[in-house]
Formats: C-alpha cells, structure tokens, sequence
C-alpha cells in the first residue's frame, strides 16, 4: 500500500516537473529568440547608419544642400538613426536645431550622431567644410563595424560550443533508451531521479542564459 502510494506520488510528482520544465525551456527558447532578434536589428541599424553617412558624405562633397542630404539619410537609416536624420532634416529645413535634433541616446551608434552633432554646430559657426567631417566620422565608423565582424566570427566557436554542451543531456538520455536502459522511468519516475533531472536542467538553463549573455554583451559592447 506504502509503495504504491509512493509510485502515485512520484508519477504525479514528474507530471508536475515535466509542465514546469516545458515553461522554463519556452521561456529560455523566447529569451535566445529575443537576444538573436536585438542583435540583428542593432547589425542592421548600424549597417544603415553606414550607408546613411556615406551618401551624407558624398552628397555634400557634390555640393547639395544639408537638409536634403539629411532628408536622404533618413530615408536610409532605419530604427532610432534614422528617426534622429528626420527629425535634424526637418530642423534644418525649419530653421531649428539641428545638432540637439540629431542627439538620440536610443541609437546604435549615439556617438556617431553626437560627433555629427558637433561637426554640424562647429561649421555653421566657421563656415568650414560639413564633408570632411562627416567622411572621418564615416572612416570610424567602418572600423568600428570591421572589429565588431571580427568579435562576431571569433565568437562563432565559444557559441557552437555552447550550443553542443547544453544538448548533451538529451543526447546522453537517448543514447541510453536506445542501449536498452529506461532512463525516463529514473528520471520521472523516482524522487531522486526528479531531484537530478530538475538540478540537472536548472544547471543546464543557467549555463545556456550564461553564454547567451556573454555573447550579447560582447556583440552589444
């Protein structure tokens, strides 16, 4: 009687941890789908950034007018760069501010905007050159991206890895099934076989949310 009161009381007992480990692997699955997500859009925004100070730069050399060549950045920026280009084209057009319209601490690249800030407030004073300005911030900006390419394909390897040691536990559980062993009778259907399998994928998660963190900060930096 004892022991099929326990045999209830595990079953019912690994029902209760398989729900709970199925929200916790949706909700670390949402989490790496979200930071994957950010990352592109961040890549994408400064990647149009660059294209939006390279047409600023060549547009200016041409001798066009300032606020249409901010009216075409902003039409290639996206995100928060490109709200910045229509809002300081829209400055320039009204004859507002347009270094404070260009600040956006929600870019990507807030320090390219600030240093077009700058140059844009230095050479409506001295009536120097906007171009040369707005190329150097351009050459930096191009650096900046090849480095963070570089941290990017350096980091492909720790994340594969990453990747391979977090499916080992479900590799290993199936290589046992298919040796003849019953490893998910163990798991869910003994208390300390719930005990390993609940410490073992809490482990797991941890290390999974670890390494995604590190890498988004790396990529984020």
């Amino acid at each position: 009687m004892v022991l099929a009161v326990v045999v209830v009381i595990a079953g019912a007992s690994g029902v209760l941890v398989v729900g709970v480990l199925l929200l916790v692997a949706a909700f670390v699955g949402q989490r790496l789908i979200a930071g994957r997500r950010a990352i592109a859009l961040r890549s994408r925004e400064r990647a149009r950034a660059l294209e939006a100070l390279a047409l600023l730069s060549g547009d200016l050399r041409a001798g066009r007018a300032p606020a249409d060549v901010l009216t075409v950045a902003a039409q290639t920026a996206v995100g928060a760069t490109g709200e910045a280009f229509a809002a300081a084209a829209l400055a320039a057009r009204l004859g507002g501010d347009v270094p404070a319209a260009l600040q956006s601490q929600a870019s990507v690249v807030p320090e390219v905007l600030r240093g077009l800030a700058a140059c844009w407030a230095v050479c409506s004073v001295t009536g120097s050159g906007l171009s040369t300005g707005v190329q150097r911030l351009e050459e930096g900006l191009r650096a900046a991206e090849a480095q963070r390419r570089a941290v990017e394909a350096e980091l492909a390897g720790p994340r594969a890895t990453a990747t391979l040691l977090a499916s080992l536990p479900v590799a290993g559980i199936a290589l046992a099934a298919a040796l003849g062993a019953d490893p998910l009778h163990v798991l869910l259907g003994t208390p300390a076989g719930l005990v390993c399998l609940t410490l073992g994928l809490s482990l797991d998660v941890l290390g999974v949310l670890w390494a995604n963190r590190l890498v988004t900060r790396a990529l984020t930096a």
